[in-house]
């Protein structure tokens, strides 16, 4: 990881570096899902704390994921427009995700065995990252990924609370916050 990390900076000039630290959240968030994810995967009875801080770090995860990927790109303009995507009805479908992630996760601390309900926060949690950053445009984009850095933290954080690590959950409220 060093040895990419250093590469990357020695090749990234100081005018991207919105794109790269966008870029290195994704990387973070999209961790902090997989990890947790496999903690529940990998235990046979996980605790109330487990399941649940496995939840927090897949929608908060997915969402700094998937969004952060969408940041990199406007800033980028690989493939999305920099100016804002809204479409109507967007706020109302948003609620519906995060509705439906929580409902997802309900599941998940009720039926810990039943992986599809973790594939499911993640799937709906990521799609939700998407549409919460599309309607961003790229001169706010900044801003967007400051709070998407802290985001990554929270992620971090909560899985640390998965791993009983108590430095990742100290470095991860410190970036959170």
């Amino acid at each position: 990881g060093a040895s990419i990390g250093a590469a990357i900076a020695l090749k990234i000039e100081l005018t991207a570096m919105p794109e790269m630290v966008a870029l290195l959240n994704a990387f973070g968030g999209g961790a902090s899902a997989l990890v947790a994810g496999a903690v529940l995967v990998g235990e046979s009875n996980p605790s109330t704390q487990t399941t649940v801080a496995t939840v927090v770090s897949g929608i908060i995860g997915s969402v700094t994921f998937w969004g952060s990927l969408v940041a990199f790109d406007k800033l980028r303009g690989l493939i999305l427009p920099d100016r804002p995507v809204i479409f109507r009805g967007q706020q109302v479908l948003n609620g519906l995700l995060v509705l439906t992630a929580l409902g997802l996760g309900g599941m998940v601390v009720s039926d810990p065995g039943t992986i599809q309900f973790y594939i499911g926060v993640v799937t709906v949690a990521s799609l939700l990252g998407v549409l919460l950053t599309i309607p961003i445009g790229g001169a706010d984009m900044p801003v967007a990924i400051a709070l998407l850095n802290s985001y990554s933290g929270l992620a971090a954080a909560s899985t640390g609370f998965v791993l009983s690590n108590n430095v990742l959950i100290i470095t991860g409220s410190l970036v959170g916050a």
